[in-house]
């Protein structure tokens, strides 16, 4: 009787989750077809596990997996990511207007504007890996992408971890100082998405995990097998995604 009313539970959770994303072009950005078999494949476990109680339909449930992207597989959190990531397009149209709607207003009146710029591609993709962990603390209940996640996080900068207060002042600032802080952020963008790693001792594997690399092995290889050294595999094959603390904790052991 509990098996039943057990797999009646993971039934319905799941049927919500097809409810998702069966409506999930009713959404400010309605995810591709492709996106929502995506989701659909990759987090029917994470949504059971996470998100049952949730009405199925709408926003809520998309914002249920977005609030416990730490939590999620990483199959699943790339397939909710990738449904997010269109939503920095929009933003971008609507600033890039803003200069457009100006230009035939006096100089005065026109520098504000280009004070406000938007930031570029690698800002975004700078607070995006540096500030995954602090935007659930201080900005669960804003949408990402766009200028009201930013301005969150800038209104929290105190409460923001080193790197991410970094990431955001450098997207947020404007004149000359800012420009030279967006070239410094925008280098963990261009770190390279696979290390390399040479054979690691079970000691130097051991030194990895309890490392900097803590989170990084909850948030991304979360549903790797332990033993083996695919952990350790999962963080370099992941590269990209790492936080610079976990990237450095790496470096040392990369191929030569």
């Amino acid at each position: 009787m509990i098996n039943a009313l057990t797999r009646a539970t993971r039934l319905s959770a799941w049927l919500a989750l097809a409810a998702l994303m069966s409506t999930a072009p009713a959404l400010s950005q309605a995810p591709t077809q492709a996106q929502r078999d995506a989701i659909k494949s990759q987090c029917r476990n994470d949504y059971i596990a996470h998100c049952s109680s949730v009405p199925p339909g709408g926003e809520a449930s998309l914002q249920c997996l977005q609030k416990n992207m730490a939590s999620l597989a990483p199959g699943c959190a790339s397939a909710v990511k990738a449904v997010e990531a269109p939503s920095a397009a929009p933003a971008a149209a609507k600033t890039d207007a803003a200069p457009a709607a100006t230009a035939a207003k006096p100089a005065e009146a026109a520098a504000p504007k280009a004070a406000a710029a938007k930031p570029s591609s690698a800002q975004i993709s700078a607070i995006r890996s540096a500030c995954r962990a602090d935007y659930p603390k201080v900005c669960a209940g804003v949408p990402t992408g766009g200028a009201p996640a930013l301005q969150c996080l800038e209104k929290n900068k105190e409460k923001l971890s080193p790197a991410c207060e970094k990431a955001v002042a450098a997207a947020g600032g404007g004149g000359a100082a800012p420009a030279a802080g967006a070239a410094t952020t925008a280098a963990p963008a261009a770190a390279p998405a696979v290390i390399v790693l040479r054979p690691l001792r079970p000691r130097e594997e051991l030194f990895v995990l309890r490392s900097a690399c803590g989170g990084d092995v909850r948030s991304i290889c979360g549903g790797v097998q332990p033993g083996g050294g695919r952990i350790v595999q999962c963080l370099a094959t992941n590269a990209g995604s790492l936080s610079p603390a976990c990237r450095d904790v790496l470096a040392p052991f990369a191929a030569r």
